[in-house]
């Protein structure tokens, strides 16, 4: 059965784009469009679309309400349409916040070289969303279980560095934890989130509304400190010198991906060793699990975020089959956690 899409946009010119990129795949079908929420809302019934595709600006009823809605009356996958600007971002994370799984830009009249990259995005977004079942309530941590993973008898050394790896979900998943670190935090923070290009601020910006510590962008030689959240410049590696500074490199992607979770973790594993802190949280592929391995076999804090609080349990599963994870949390609990190793 192929996977049906509802497009959602008051841009005739964005809908055919849209229409062209999906339409290169025979696994894919437009069950149909919609210039604004209040139609989408009528036409879900009906055609049952697997994922909607939807853009925020919109009149009569805009994508963000309609995600709300979407939410509250026909639970399915969104994926918000955007322009890569630091403004389209940051709407998008605001539909985010409501219930919409990711983001990707809008396909654009360019070269065929950046349609193309592009369209395999969409499409690869789409797949991978078509197979998420909606869910927005996390488990209470107390309920939960907690742990479900072997942990070591002697405390590890106070934690020096905490990376934290992420894909589809993970704008949320770190949202939530970060959020509940408090500003006094004495552990640096990297973050790794596969994202697409010309989003990667909006998230910054809007981590930072919830967020008691600051979030920057990594520079060159900078060393990792105490109330930093630091992410990598889009489309670099991040590394870490003898010296523990930051190395941003443009290496070749590891497990398709630049940035890499698992070059960041290996990087940390070698340079920190058993004072560094892995977290890899909700997201397709096999991208972490090495470099979580890497720290673990370093004596290092391994967690994996738990299948049932995972929006997509594909990083962490590999990482948890590859026997790197110590802890397996919910993500209700992974904050809390990290706070008590301090």
């Amino acid at each position: 059965m192929p996977i049906k899409v509802l497009i959602v946009d008051d841009s005739p010119i964005a809908v055919a784009l849209v229409k062209r990129a999906l339409y290169s795949v025979p696994d894919i079908l437009v069950v149909g469009t919609a210039q604004n929420g209040r139609d989408a809302l009528k036409l879900i019934p009906a055609l049952k679309p697997d994922v909607v595709c939807t853009d925020l600006h919109m009149p009569v009823l805009n994508g963000l309400e309609l995600t709300r809605q979407i939410m509250a009356l026909f639970p399915r996958p969104v994926l918000v349409l955007s322009v890569s600007t630091e403004e389209g971002s940051l709407d998008a994370f605001n539909m985010m916040e409501a219930g919409a799984l990711d983001v990707v830009a809008k396909p654009r009249v360019s070269s065929d070289a950046e349609f193309l990259r592009i369209r395999d995005e969409l499409v690869a977004k789409v797949r991978i969303l078509s197979g998420v079942r909606v869910f927005r309530k996390y488990r209470k941590y107390e309920e939960s279980g907690g742990a479900r993973a072997p942990v070591a008898n002697a405390k590890p050394p106070r934690l020096r560095l905490v990376v934290i790896g992420a894909s589809t979900g993970g704008p949320q998943a770190l949202q939530l934890i970060l959020s509940r670190l408090p500003a006094d935090f004495p552990a640096p923070v990297v973050c790794v989130q596969h994202i697409s290009l010309g989003f990667q601020e909006g998230l910054m910006q809007w981590l930072s509304g919830s967020c008691a510590l600051r979030i920057k962008t990594a520079r060159e030689g900078d060393v990792p400190v105490p109330g930093t959240v630091c992410f990598p410049p889009e489309g670099m590696h991040l590394e870490f010198q003898k010296n523990g500074s930051y190395l941003i490199s443009s290496r070749p992607p590891c497990n398709g991906h630049r940035p890499s979770v698992s070059t960041t973790m290996s990087s940390a594993a070698q340079r920190y060793g058993n004072a560094a802190a892995g977290v890899l949280l909700t997201g397709m592929g096999d991208d972490g699990a090495q470099g979580m391995l890497d720290l673990y076999q370093a004596g290092a804090l391994t967690i994996a975020q738990d299948q049932g609080s995972s929006v997509v349990f594909g990083m962490p599963k590999q990482a948890i089959e590859l026997g790197a994870a110590r802890l397996i949390l919910p993500l209700e609990g992974i904050a809390a956690h990290l706070v008590h190793q301090l």
